[in-house]
């Protein structure tokens, strides 16, 4: 199991998920991260005009790399941090209480 599956499953069964995820998503909006990934969808979807046969699919793998690398290290930072911070709080909860 990767770390990543390991955080995704402890914040899924800690209920902390939700409080990351809008965590996330209230940053991303407050640094303009979905306008500019907004505007790099109509971008690709006007250069990609002329064909029709273009999918959600392909529209989602072109853009999530581009997509990714402009997520703000600030924001990264504040994430990890966050989920450091609840690893912390639930390793001290889970501390047997002779060794506190």
């Amino acid at each position: 199991m990767t770390i990543s599956n390991a955080v995704d499953k402890f914040t899924m069964m800690s209920g902390d998920r939700v409080k990351i995820k809008d965590l996330l998503s209230s940053r991303l909006t407050e640094c303009g991260w979905r306008d500019e990934v907004r505007l790099l969808c109509r971008s690709i979807l006007q250069e990609k005009g002329a064909i029709s046969s273009f999918t959600v699919e392909q529209l989602v793998t072109e853009v999530t790399p581009r997509a990714r690398s402009l997520v703000p290290d600030a924001v990264k930072k504040e994430l990890l941090i966050k989920i450091r911070t609840i690893f912390d709080e639930n390793e001290a909860d889970d501390m047997d209480p002779e060794e506190a």
